[in-house]
């Protein structure tokens, strides 16, 4: 019934809080079910440059008609840390493009030309950045598992994104386990059920601190557990 009433399907993959990822013959998966649904794709894929160990990230328009059913949407954001820039693009299906630019085009006048350039600049120069970003995003990943796995936590490496989806200890709600790392150890992270009723029993620990922050995090995790 869900289906036969959905107009859209919003996906995220690598994810963000998760850091889940998702194959190709997934996407295939997904196609087929707008195909049979007559439901519109939009796929969000931010991280596609911010991967670990080998693996790539696929991009939904890469699946045979794909672009029939949807559109995918990237930032340079996150691989080029122009966070709060909010400069970004869309492409695949014309129409659903088009009804996106007339929406667009009706909420704002547009990005600050300077961001512009700056943005060209970006995607037009040395892609070096992006691979030394990596370089600094594994090490921190890395860093974070290692002290995790120290201090009792069971975390495993995620194979994208600059985010950890771990589960709380037993005895706790996602909340509580918040509160109590912030509270007793000084650690922020997100409880997961701020993402939805789904996200209850796990936490977000982000890898954007540098990783002497993140193992004195680890080292204050390890004395309170």
């Amino acid at each position: 019934e869900i289906a036969k009433s959905a107009k859209l399907m919003f996906l995220n993959y690598p994810n963000n809080p998760t850091a889940a990822t998702a194959d190709e013959e997934f996407f295939k998966e997904v196609v087929d079910f707008a195909y049979e649904h007559d439901i519109m794709v939009l796929h969000d894929n931010p991280y596609s440059e911010l991967t670990f160990d080998g693996y790539e990230a696929p991009s939904f328009l890469r699946v045979n008609g794909a672009k029939e059913v949807g559109i995918e949407f990237n930032s340079l954001s996150k691989t080029y840390n122009m966070t709060g820039w909010r400069i970004g693009f869309a492409v695949g299906n014309h129409e659903i493009l088009n009804g996106l630019r007339l929406v667009k085009t009706n909420i704002d006048s547009g990005t600050f030309q300077a961001i512009q350039v700056a943005g060209i600049a970006a995607l037009t120069g040395s892609q070096d950045c992006i691979r030394a970003n990596v370089a600094v995003y594994r090490a921190r990943r890395d860093a974070l598992v290692a002290g995790l796995k120290s201090a009792g936590i069971e975390a495993s490496k995620p194979k994208a994104t600059f985010y950890l989806w771990v589960r709380v200890p037993d005895g706790y709600s996602s909340m509580q386990f918040s509160m109590f790392l912030l509270e007793r150890a000084g650690v922020v992270v997100t409880p997961g059920v701020g993402f939805g009723e789904y996200g209850e029993g796990f936490v977000r620990f982000s890898l954007c601190l540098d990783i002497e922050r993140i193992k004195e995090a680890c080292e204050r995790i390890t004395d309170i557990l």
